[in-house]
C-alpha cells in the first residue's frame, strides 16, 4: 500500500484562540483531527519568524544550519540592509537576466524523498525561491518579489494634487476629468536604471453606474470595476527593448470616484504563464496550474498589507483580497489533492497571519490603535477567519485514508503589538552607538546607518530583533577585538536591554537577549545576528530599527495598522500541531515534523536532522 503524509500549514494560528473555538465546537474539522489523534502547541524557533520556522519545518534543523535568520540581513561590507531569502546575481551577458539564489541551506525533507523515489507537491513553502529541481511539484512562496524587484509595492493613483505617496508605494497623480490617460509601472530597465518600462492605460468614469471602465492595453483589454470592488486580474505586457519584453499581472481596486478619482493597482505580480523568474519547478508547473485554475498570485507576501497600511484600502477591502488569495490558494490545494495518490503533499495558507497583523487592534482594547467605532463590526474577522481556514479542511480530511498521516499546524502563535522598542536609539543612549557631527537620534536621519561613526561603534541593530557587534575583520569599520572587549559589549547588552522600562506603562519591554552560540548551531552560524532580543508580549521592535533607523524616544505607541505580531520572545508564542496519530506528551518541535514524515514514508531522516520523530 502506499503511504501518504498530508501537511496543510496556517500560517500563525494562535493557541489560545484555536483552543477558546474548539471548546465552543467552532472548529468542528480540527476537532475531528484532534479526535482522531492528538492536538499540542508546538515549539516554534528562535526568531518566530515565518521564513525561519518554516525552513526549520523542512530541514528539521535549527536556523544556524539553514542559515535563514531573518527577513532582513545585512551586508557587512556597508552596514546595508538586504533581502535575507535570496539574492541576485549579475549576469556576464548584457542581454541575460540577473540569477536569482536561494539563501536557504540545508537539505529539505523533499530532496531526501526525491533520493528516495518518493514524489512531492509543494505549494507555497516559505524560502523556495527559485524552486529546486525534485521529484514532483512545487510552486515558491514567501520570497518571491513581485515585477519591479520589492516584496509588494503596489501603485496608487489620485487626481488630489496634495497627495503624497506613502511608505513602500508609488504614486501617480491623474489629471482632472472623467477620460484620463495613465500608466502602468513595470520592471526597472536593467540597461537604463533611472528608466522604468510602462504600459500605457486610460481609464473612463462612468457615474451613472459607480464604475471605473479601464483600457488596460493588455488582457482583457477592457475591464469595468465597479466602486469598492476589486478587479479580475489583467495581464500586462512590459517591453524593455527591441528584443525582450515581460509580462506581469495585476488587479485594480477603485476607491472613489468623488469627489476625485481614486483607484489603486496592486503590486505587478510574476505572469504565472511566463514568470520573469523561474517559480516552479518543473518551470511549466505554474503555466499548467493557470491552465487549470486561472491566474493566481505569484508573490510571496500576496496579501496587500501595504495598501491597508497607507490607507489607501480599508479594512474591508484588504479582507476582500485576502479571500481572494485563499480561493486561488485553495482551488490549487483541490486540483492537487485530486490527483494525489503517494507521497508527500504540502499546502501553506498565509492568510490568517495577515489578517491577524492588521486587525488584531479591533480585539483588543487596550491597543493605542483601537477604534471603538468600528470594533463592533471587525472585532470578530479573525475567530471568522480561522473558521474559513477550519471549513477549507473539509477536502482534505476526505482525501486522508487510512493509510495517511495527516498535518496541520502553524509556525508561530500571535499576540499584540501595542508599543514598538528603538533599539538603536537605545544604544546610542548607552554609548554603544555614535553618530556623526554630535547628532542625536531622530527619524530625520533616515534609514541604513548614513549618520553612524562606526569608529566609535561598539553595536548596531538590524532587522526584527537581531544586534550585531562591529567587530574588525568582519564589519568595514570594525572596532572590537573577540576577547574581553566584545565580552564587556555582549554583557552591557544582555544586562542593559531587559532593565529599560517603559516610562509610560512601568514595565520592562524586553525578557531577554540571547547570544546565537546558546541558540544556533551548524555551518551558518556565522551569518547569524550575534545577540537576539526576546521582547514581551505587546512590544516589539520598531520598523525603523529593522532598516538601520531612529527615533528621538526610546519607545511608542505602535500606531500602524499592523497591530498584532509575533517578534516576540519565542516562548510565548508556540505554533499549533494537529496530527491523527497519538504523540508523546512532550511538547513537540517544529524540526519534529520533517522527521516524522520520512519516519512514516519508510525513509531515514538525514544525519543533519536535529529533530526527532514523533512516532517512534
Amino acid at each position: 500500500m502506499k503511504k501518504k503524509a498530508i501537511v496543510i500549514g496556517l500560517d500563525g494560528l494562535e493557541p489560545r484562540i484555536v483552543e477558546s473555538m474548539l471548546g465552543r465546537g467552532e472548529l468542528p474539522n480540527l476537532a475531528k483531527i484532534r479526535a482522531a489523534g492528538s492536538y499540542s502547541p508546538l515549539k516554534t524557533t528562535y526568531p518566530a519568524q515565518t521564513p525561519v520556522a518554516w525552513s526549520s519545518f523542512a530541514t528539521g534543523a535549527n536556523p544556524g544550519a539553514h542559515g535563514i535568520f531573518d527577513f532582513i540581513c545585512r551586508d557587512p561590507r556597508t552596514y546595508q540592509p538586504d533581502i535575507a531569502l535570496s539574492r541576485f546575481e549579475r549576469p556576464n551577458s548584457m542581454l541575460a537576466l540577473p540569477r536569482v539564489v536561494n539563501r536557504r541551506q540545508g537539505t529539505p525533507l523533499w530532496q531526501i524523498l526525491s533520493n528516495a523515489g518518493i514524489p512531492s507537491t509543494v505549494l507555497r513553502c516559505p524560502c523556495t525561491f527559485p524552486p529546486e529541481t525534485l521529484n514532483g511539484k512545487m510552486l515558491a512562496g514567501v520570497g518571491v518579489p513581485d515585477l519591479r524587484g520589492s516584496q509588494s509595492k503596489g501603485t496608487f493613483y489620485t487626481q488630489n494634487k496634495s497627495a503624497k505617496a506613502e511608505e513602500n508605494e508609488q504614486l501617480i497623480l491623474l489629471d482632472l476629468g472623467d477620460s484620463v490617460a495613465t500608466r502602468v509601472i513595470g520592471p526597472r530597465n536593467a540597461k537604463q536604471p533611472a528608466r522604468d518600462s510602462f504600459c500605457e492605460i486610460r481609464i473612463e468614469v462612468d457615474r451613472g453606474s459607480h464604475k471605473l471602465a479601464i483600457q488596460t492595453g493588455g488582457t482583457p483589454a477592457r475591464i469595468e470595476v465597479a466602486e469598492k470592488k476589486w478587479s479580475e486580474w489583467v495581464r500586462f505586457k512590459f517591453r524593455l527593448s527591441m528584443l525582450q519584453s515581460v509580462s506581469g499581472i495585476a488587479r485594480f481596486y477603485v476607491r472613489q470616484l468623488s469627489p476625485f478619482v481614486e483607484f489603486y493597482l496592486s503590486a505587478v505580480n510574476f505572469d504565472p504563464a511566463a514568470p520573469l523568474f523561474p517559480v516552479a519547478s518543473p518551470p511549466n508547473y505554474a503555466k499548467e496550474l493557470a491552465d487549470s485554475i486561472g491566474p493566481f498570485s505569484t508573490l510571496g507576501m500576496a496579501e496587500d498589507h501595504n495598501g491597508l497600511n497607507n490607507g489607501r484600502l480599508d479594512e474591508a477591502a484588504y479582507l476582500d483580497q485576502c479571500e481572494l488569495v485563499v480561493a486561488e490558494r485553495e482551488r490549487m490545494m483541490h486540483l492537487e489533492l485530486s490527483r494525489f495518490a503517494e507521497g508527500f503533499f504540502f499546502t501553506l495558507f498565509d492568510t490568517p497571519d495577515r489578517v491577524q497583523h492588521m486587525l488584531w487592534r479591533f480585539r483588543d482594547r487596550q491597543h493605542p490603535g483601537f477604534q471603538p467605532d468600528l470594533a463592533p463590526e471587525l472585532a470578530t474577522r479573525i475567530e471568522e477567519h480561522y473558521q474559513r481556514c477550519d471549513a477549507l479542511l473539509a477536502p482534505v480530511l476526505e482525501a486522508a485514508d487510512a493509510d495517511t498521516l495527516l498535518m496541520v499546524l502553524s509556525d508561530h502563535g500571535f499576540g499584540t503589538f501595542r508599543r514598538a522598542f528603538h533599539t538603536n536609539t537605545w544604544l546610542c543612549q548607552n554609548g554603544l552607538m555614535v553618530l556623526k557631527d554630535n547628532h542625536q537620534p531622530g527619524e530625520d536621519l533616515g534609514d541604513g546607518f548614513t549618520q553612524v561613526d562606526w569608529s566609535r561603534t561598539s553595536a548596531y541593530a538590524l532587522g526584527l530583533g537581531g544586534i550585531y557587534l562591529n567587530f574588525k575583520n568582519r564589519e568595514a569599520g570594525g572596532t572590537l577585538e573577540e576577547g574581553a572587549e566584545a565580552e564587556r559589549v555582549r554583557r552591557a547588552i544582555q544586562e542593559g536591554l531587559p532593565a529599560a522600562v517603559d516610562p509610560e506603562l512601568k514595565c520592562t519591554a524586553i525578557r531577554s537577549v540571547s547570544r546565537r552560540e546558546d541558540i544556533y548551531s551548524g555551518a551558518f552560524v556565522k551569518d547569524s545576528p550575534d545577540l537576539l532580543v526576546n521582547f514581551q508580549p505587546g512590544f516589539r521592535v520598531s520598523w525603523q530599527t529593522s532598516l538601520g533607523g531612529f527615533s528621538h524616544q526610546l519607545i511608542e505607541d505602535n500606531m500602524r495598522r499592523w497591530s498584532g505580531d509575533h517578534i516576540v520572545d519565542p516562548e510565548s508564542v508556540p505554533g499549533i500541531l494537529f496530527i491523527n496519530r497519538t504523540v508523546p506528551a512532550t511538547v513537540p518541535r517544529i524540526i519534529d515534523l520533517a522527521p516524522t514524515i520520512l519516519s512514516y514514508l519508510g525513509v531515514p531522516a538525514s544525519v543533519a536532522m536535529e529533530g526527532r520523530s514523533l512516532l517512534s
